[in-house]
């Protein structure tokens, strides 16, 4: 009793506070023993100091050490790191009912994108509808009526290249949005007059992109804050003021293309099957508008990103280059481009496709899984509302399955006869995993992969691509590694290279197929 009164309101306060934070400590040690091991982290704070950026090398690395599931404490979120492919196959294709949900993205899903981007949906009935639409469109046969389309840009790539070669870049980017929109929207390929539409939907994707990124926004950490009024959450104020311009651009895209089809002037397109199919598919206009709209500002980035690994592959493996050449001049001749009907003659650009995806994967880690329910994996406690990450890097480079992980080598995906291996293994079917798991994997794959068929064959049959050559007579070799990270998507970082014709006959037959092409 004669302690009591010894004790002011300040020493209370501070011996709750203090009970409080060891109850706190005990509770997420408690919790954390289960998962699975993982670095040590601060006091509360966890791992948050841990996770640099370019983070798949440093899971990676921490696979060495941890195993191929790796747990994190992220202030008390705990973020599982999937490293195999026999972890990530177990729970994101096998259990796919528990791991296809999504982390809580309250500025970039619900504020940004009005609960509408099917990149960020939980797997809601709205989320299976889109879901639906977008595998219909792009499913294998009926992406075939986009190859004409893709054709058509890679021969426009090729004749950019020819005239100004050092600007590869730039044309990465022009061909790769102008293939998508063509193929989205049915558009007229993009000039420079039209790059203003580009610039909208990359900006507002480098937007949703900033907005998920953990702590970009107080929201994330404190969700009741969603419910401030606005004139007291400017963030919240310019969030909508975004969502409304954005639905507002891709419904006048939806409804360009509806004009059209009216007047028979529009080209088959994947906003034309959607808009046939609308009634059928249940969606409503602001569903169907932002599945056509996600799926191009998804689909452009990723694309050009993609052919930026290729020239730099080409670029460090000229013997590569020569075998590749060596099949296509044997199937395809000097006198015109290659084309889809040489497809299945052509495996070893098969193979280069596949080797491009797995060697050097844009997206190094796969967009983040959410938990639905508590789950055990080898005796480790997966909680519920943890989140998990596909390690795409770690996968793409496993020395089980490719022995020679960081060497370019497009023959690993070829069988015996020298034809293209349809089935790889069993945990990665595709040659990698860069398209994703399970009921989340990306319903595009057919059309990037037809895209980048065709323009590595255009370009590999009229182009040579070589090592620069510096002022002192020494090539210049271009880092393996180093890379822009753009959020999700991770691009090689600027580089030098020499890209010249490989006869003055490929001119003149470009010229006369982008004549043809004009005239069709």
């Amino acid at each position: 009793m004669s302690f009591i009164p010894t004790l002011d309101i300040a020493n209370l306060i501070k011996l709750f506070a203090l009970a409080i934070t060891l109850l706190y400590i005990y509770h997420l040690y408690y919790q954390t023993k289960h998962w699975p091991p993982g670095p040590r982290g601060l006091p509360i704070l966890g791992n948050i100091f841990q996770v640099p950026r370019f983070s798949w090398y440093t899971f990676t690395n921490w696979k060495v050490q941890y195993g191929s599931i790796i747990s994190l404490n992220i202030v008390g979120q705990p973020m599982i790191i999937l490293n195999t492919h026999k972890v990530a196959s177990e729970l994101l294709n096998r259990r796919s009912q528990i791991y296809s949900d999504r982390p809580r993205f309250i500025m970039a899903g619900e504020i940004l994108s009005g609960g509408l981007n099917i990149i960020l949906l939980s797997p809601t009935d709205r989320w299976r509808r889109m879901r639906r639409a977008g595998h219909e469109g792009f499913k294998a046969r009926a992406s075939e009526k986009y190859r004409p389309i893709q054709e058509l840009e890679a021969t426009r790539l090729v004749t950019n290249l020819i005239n100004d070669p050092e600007n590869w870049s730039n044309h990465f980017n022009r061909s790769a949005a102008s293939s998508i929109l063509c193929s989205v929207y049915g558009r007229d390929p993009i000039e420079r007059k039209d790059d203003y539409i580009v610039e909208k939907i990359n900006t507002m994707m480098d937007r949703l992109v900033h907005a998920a990124f953990p702590g970009a926004y107080l929201v994330e950490i404190f969700p009741r804050m969603k419910h401030l009024p606005l004139w007291m959450a400017k963030w919240k104020r310019e969030g909508q003021e975004h969502f409304t311009k954005d639905t507002n651009m891709f419904e006048r895209f939806l409804s360009d293309v509806g004009e059209r089809m009216l007047t028979g002037n529009c080209k088959p397109c994947f906003a034309s099957s959607l808009l046939d199919n609308q009634s059928k598919a249940k969606l409503t206009n602001e569903e169907a508008s932002w599945l056509a709209g996600a799926i191009f500002g998804a689909g452009s980035e990723t694309t050009s990103s993609v052919l930026h690994v290729f020239l730099l592959a080409m670029t460090l493996y000229p013997d590569v280059m020569r075998t590749a050449q060596t099949e296509i001049d044997g199937v395809v001749g000097p006198d015109r481009l290659p084309n889809f009907g040489d497809f299945d003659q052509l495996p070893y650009i098969q193979a280069m496709v596949k080797e491009v995806l797995r060697w050097r994967p844009v997206i190094p880690l796969g967009f983040p899984r959410c938990a639905a329910e508590n789950d055990f994996y080898e005796g480790y406690h997966i909680p519920r509302g943890a989140i998990v990450v596909p390690n795409v890097w770690a996968m793409n480079r496993d020395p089980d399955l490719y022995p020679d992980y960081d060497e370019f080598r497009p023959g690993r995906f070829l069988n015996d006869s020298g034809g293209i291996n349809q089935v790889f293994s069993d945990l990665a079917p595709l040659g990698h995993v860069t398209f994703g798991f399970g009921k989340r994997i990306c319903s595009g794959l057919n059309l990037a992969n037809q895209s980048l068929f065709i323009n590595f064959a255009c370009m590999l049959w009229a182009l040579n691509i070589e090592q620069a050559i510096d002022n002192e007579g020494k090539r210049i070799v271009p880092s393996r590694t180093a890379c822009i990270d753009r959020g999700i998507v991770a691009k090689p970082a600027p580089f030098v290279c020499n890209i010249t014709i490989r006869s003055n006959n490929a001119i003149a037959t470009v010229v006369e197929q982008m004549k043809a092409d004009k005239k069709a």
